[in-house]
C-alpha cells in the first residue's frame, strides 16, 4: 500500500496496543515511524529497473526477519522514551506494526515476498488497489480523534472499519472470480484458466480481469453495480515465438517468474524488446514496462531501461462511470471513442 495508509495503519495499531500506558502522540508517532520502516529498502538501488522492482518488499518485509528485530527495536525505543517498564507492550506493539505492513502490502497485486527466507514466492491477492481511501481515510479519522481527545474507542472503530473494508474486498474479488471463471473467453482458457482478477484504483466496486494465454491475452471488467452479469473480453495479441526466443534471457525470465506469468513481450523494430507486466495498469497504459536494447547480433545489451506511463486524464472518467456501471466500454475503447468524438 502506499506510505500514507502504512503510517496510518502503524499509528492505529501502536495505540491500540499501549492505549494510555504512554503519551497517546508518542504511541502514535512510534507506530507511525516503524510502521514506513519496510519500505526504506526503495532506497537501495540493485542495478537496473527490473531488479529495483522485483527486489523491493524481500527481506524487509519477509515476517521471520520482522519477527526477530522487533524486541532489538522495542529496546531502542524504551530507552528513547524511558518507559522501562513497557517492555512487553513495546515489543507487541512495534512487532504487529511490522508484520501487518507486509501482510496489508500482500492484499495488492504487486509481489511481497513475505515468505523469506523459506520462499521467495511474491504473493499478491490484488483485493485492493495500492491507493485507495475508503481503506485509509478511517483510519486517520479515528486515530486523529482519539489524539484529540476523544475517548479511544474511535480508534478502534478506525482499525475495525479499514480491516472489515479489506474483508469485503476480498469477498467481492471472489464473487468477482467465480463469475469470471463460468464466462472464459476461450476454450483453452477454459482448460488451463489463468486468470488474474484485481480491483481497480482507488476502489473495490471496479473490477478488472486478465486472462493470459500463449498466443493472446484478453481483458474484461466487471462492476458490483452493473445492471447485467455479462463480461465482456477484448483480445489482444501475444507473440509466443517471441516468449521461446527470450526466456532464457534473465531479465525477461525474471519478470516472468515475478508477475506469475501474467506479463507481455514485443518486440520494437530490430533496436529493442518491450517487456510488460499486466498486472498493474490497464489497457493501453501500464505502470511497468521496460525497454531492452539489442545490439546489431540480436542480443540484449546494456540494462533495461523503464518506460513512462502515459497519462490521460479521462481515464478519471471513465473509471467513475464504469465504477457505477453507467458504460461498459473499457479504458481503451472509452479513450479511442472520446478520441473520435474530438475530431
Amino acid at each position: 500500500m502506499d506510505s500514507l495508509s502504512q503510517i496510518a495503519l502503524g499509528a492505529a495499531v501502536s495505540v491500540a496496543v499501549f492505549r494510555r500506558k504512554q503519551p497517546l502522540w508518542q504511541s502514535a508517532l512510534l507506530g507511525a515511524v516503524v510502521g514506513t520502516l519496510p519500505d526504506l529498502d526503495v532506497l537501495i538501488s540493485h542495478g537496473d529497473p527490473i531488479s529495483d522492482m522485483t527486489y523491493h518488499r524481500t527481506e524487509s518485509h519477509a515476517l521471520f526477519y520482522l519477527t526477530l528485530v522487533s524486541p532489538l527495536l522495542a529496546w531502542l525505543w524504551l530507552k528513547m522514551s524511558g518507559h522501562l517498564a513497557l517492555f512487553k507492550a513495546s515489543v507487541l506493539a512495534i512487532w504487529l506494526v511490522l508484520i501487518t505492513h507486509p501482510l496489508l502490502d500482500m492484499l495488492t497485486i504487486y509481489g511481497t515476498q513475505l515468505g523469506l527466507p523459506f520462499t521467495d514466492h511474491p504473493f499478491g491477492t490484488g483485493s485492493v488497489f495500492v491507493i485507495d481511501p475508503l481503506y485509509t481515510v478511517p483510519l486517520l479519522i479515528g486515530t486523529g480523534l482519539a489524539l484529540a481527545g476523544r475517548r479511544l474507542r474511535w480508534n478502534s472503530v478506525g482499525l475495525l472499519l479499514s480491516t472489515a473494508y479489506l474483508g469485503f474486498g476480498l469477498l467481492a474479488q471472489q464473487q468477482v472470480t467465480t463469475l469470471a471463471l463460468s464466462q472464459l473467453p476461450s476454450q483453452q482458457t477454459a482448460t488451463n484458466a489463468k486468470l488474474l482478477v484485481t480491483a481497480t484504483p482507488f476502489n473495490t466496486l471496479l473490477w478488472r480481469l486478465l486472462v493470459v494465454e500463449e498466443g493472446q491475452y484478453f481483458e474484461g471488467y466487471y462492476s458490483l453495480l452493473d445492471k447485467t452479469q455479462t463480461i465482456q473480453w477484448q483480445a489482444y495479441p501475444r507473440d509466443a515465438a517471441l516468449w521461446q526466443q527470450w526466456q532464457q534471457q534473465p531479465a525477461v525470465a525474471r519478470l516472468h517468474w515475478f508477475s506469475h506469468g501474467f506479463f507481455t513481450l514485443t518486440k520494437q523494430s530490430d533496436q529493442a524488446l518491450v517487456l510488460t507486466d499486466l498486472r498493474m495498469g490497464m489497457e493501453p497504459g501500464y505502470s511497468f514496462r521496460f525497454l531492452l536494447p539489442l545490439d546489431s547480433k540480436q542480443q540484449v545489451r546494456g540494462l533495461p531501461e523503464q518506460l513512462d506511463m502515459p497519462r490521460d486524464d479521462r481515464a478519471f472518467s471513465w473509471l467513475y462511470q464504469r465504477a457505477l456501471g453507467n458504460t461498459d466500454l473499457s479504458l481503451a475503447q472509452y479513450l479511442q471513442q472520446s478520441a473520435v468524438g474530438s475530431r
